[in-house]
């Protein structure tokens, strides 16, 4: 038998839902204008950046950006063509294709970071108390627990690399 949400568990719903359609688009505004780069595009080129030696392996490209090696695969090769990303095999694994950045792509990720990141702080970070930012971790964390333990995993343990 269904357990219909009640107001309150309807009421949380309907604000999350409607984030998770707006919150993409907003994001993806300011990129494309700003950066001529989609969301995702600048999300592999960001999770390259902050990789040591700017290269992860296909595989963990894909775990750390939630993506299907094949969609992961079209926007890589999208990125080749400009010149922001190579692929090179990977020297401990010669069935593992590596993913690099480049240093037209470390460029790229430079000019689109600021602005990026002033929207993010404008639409989520700035908007909430330094108590309402930990319990958003904390909300993220446990919906990470059952959408995807291995992100969380990763994100969790994520620092800034320092440079």
């Amino acid at each position: 038998m269904t357990r219909w949400l009640d107001d309150r568990e309807i009421g949380a719903w309907m604000r999350l839902a409607s984030i998770l359609e707006l919150l993409p688009g907003a994001l993806e505004s300011q990129l494309r204008r700003d950066s001529d780069l989609s969301h995702f595009e600048y999300w592999v080129l960001s999770m390259l950046s902050e990789a040591p030696d700017r290269t992860l392996r296909m595989s963990e490209l894909a775990s750390r950006t939630n993506a299907t090696l094949p969609r992961l695969s079209h926007v890589v090769q999208r990125l080749e063509d400009r010149g922001f990303i190579a692929r090179v095999s990977c020297p401990s694994d010669r069935r593992a294709t590596n993913a690099q950045l480049t240093e037209a792509g470390w460029d790229k990720v430079v000019q689109a970071a600021p602005g990026h990141v002033d929207n993010v702080r404008d639409l989520v970070v700035d908007r909430l108390t330094p108590e309402e930012l930990e319990q958003l971790t904390a909300i993220g964390d446990r919906l990470l627990d059952r959408l995807s333990p291995c992100t969380k995993a990763w994100v969790t343990e994520y620092r800034r690399p320092t440079r």
